[in-house]
């Protein structure tokens, strides 16, 4: 695809995600609110149950295929976003900070980039910003954001060590905000013990 086209096409991607985020904000966030837990943080719904997640696929930041069933076993905040997304540049810093802190065997953050242009651009801005935690990975056909009927972003699901949603918030947050680690704990101790 010439380079016009795939910029023509971008461009009209980011005005059909923007303005269907706008629509879900609006027309959603009083359902979410009411579905909401009244102990998640960062605004999170939190669903009854576990629900299952389709199989999504994406490359990391070396090119090689990877899907969510390679982060089963571990807790993962999985937060899909863009680089021309304004919110999704605010809460980039939040989301490299909380992997730096509490990261590691039991849990992860996946910052999952559906940036058309690529790895680079998403390499550049995280250059650009000090991202130093977060690892690459791109869906650069943006497929993700229908598989998770995610329509709007940034978009954040936290999923257990099944791979299974239990809530999601559309919108940005602060991530690394104490309420979040200290729900993020509990999530992952009530997961061991499961």
């Amino acid at each position: 695809m010439s380079g016009c086209k795939r910029t023509d096409l971008a461009r009209l991607w980011r005005l059909v995600t923007s303005t269907l985020l706008a629509l879900a904000l609006q027309v959603g966030s009083q359902a979410a609110e009411q579905a909401a837990d009244a102990g998640a943080p960062a605004g999170m719904t939190i669903w009854p149950e576990p629900k299952p997640v389709p199989k999504v696929d994406f490359v990391d930041g070396q090119g090689r295929p990877r899907t969510l069933a390679d982060f089963t076993g571990k807790v993962v905040l999985l937060n899909v976003w863009a680089t021309w997304c304004g919110p999704c540049r605010e809460e980039m810093p939040t989301l490299d900070r909380l992997q730096a802190q509490f990261g590691g065997s039991d849990f992860r953050v996946l910052a999952l980039s559906v940036d058309l242009d690529g790895a680079q651009v998403v390499r550049d801005f995280y250059r650009e910003i000090g991202i130093q935690h977060l690892e690459l990975y791109i869906d650069d056909s943006a497929r993700a954001n229908r598989s998770l009927n995610a329509f709007g972003l940034p978009v954040t699901l936290l999923l257990d060590r099944q791979g299974r949603e239990l809530g999601r918030k559309l919108g940005a947050a602060e991530w690394d905000s104490p309420e979040v680690i200290e729900y993020l704990r509990e999530v992952i101790a009530s997961s061991q013990r499961n």
